[in-house]
């Protein structure tokens, strides 16, 4: 909103006397309505998300201890930003929310998530430990909230996971989840990634414990 100039000024503060109010109250109105009109205050101009409170595990199975070293993000994906595509117009093309952001890094978030739900099932190490134990690797591939309408969207979250042990490769696999968002926007977005995140991790979780390394240590 452009400022106002000078005369316009001079010309409200004869307007109260004109209308019989007290100049006083006439300029609280006037800051009030410009504090309206200047958009959010600044403290929630810039809204940061994480992904909420791990989902409740009911009976979690036994797993041995596993090394779980940070997830793996390109570029694009190792930063605050909160991206999204539109589907509907160009497919190829994304963007990023102004005012919205995440809390860290996407991988960041799916690293906490990830190691929350193992340690559930059993002690969770780190790739420096010299324990001897297999050794999970994720790397971070998808994490955006797609518009497929104007008004209509949902999280899609990738991300392929090898497990290995001494430098030999076990398994590896690519997984996949998505989750509708019931806003279109980036609270919406938040609640359908975080949704989508546990749905990838719990699948991974499966995936893991079906693995004949794991399964006999």
């Amino acid at each position: 909103m452009p400022p106002m100039n000078f005369d316009a000024m001079r010309g409200l503060r004869s307007l109260p006397r004109r209308c019989g109010l007290p100049f006083a109250m006439f300029a609280l109105a006037v800051a009030a309505l410009s504090g309206c009109a200047s958009g959010p205050p600044a403290a929630v101009s810039n809204i940061r998300y994480d992904l909420g409170a791990p989902p409740q595990i009911g009976t979690p199975g036994a797993m041995p201890p596993m090394k779980v070293i940070g997830v793996h993000a390109p570029r694009d994906l190792d930063s605050d930003a909160f991206i999204y595509r539109l589907q509907y117009a160009d497919a190829q093309r994304t963007g990023s929310y102004s005012n919205s952001h995440w809390t860290m890094p996407p991988a960041q978030l799916l690293t906490q998530r990830l190691r929350a739900a193992l340690s559930a099932r059993g002690p969770v190490l780190t790739g420096a430990d010299t324990v001897r134990a297999p050794l999970l690797e994720v790397e971070l591939t998808g994490f955006e909230q797609v518009f497929d309408a104007p008004d209509e969207s949902h999280a899609l979250v990738s991300a392929r996971a090898t497990l290995s042990q001494q430098g030999r490769v076990i398994g590896q696999r690519t997984f996949m989840a998505r989750a509708p968002a019931y806003t279109g926007d980036a609270a919406g977005g938040a609640r359908a990634l975080a949704a989508a995140s546990d749905d990838l991790i719990a699948q991974m979780t499966t995936w893991l414990g079906v693995q004949p390394l794991v399964a006999s240590q």
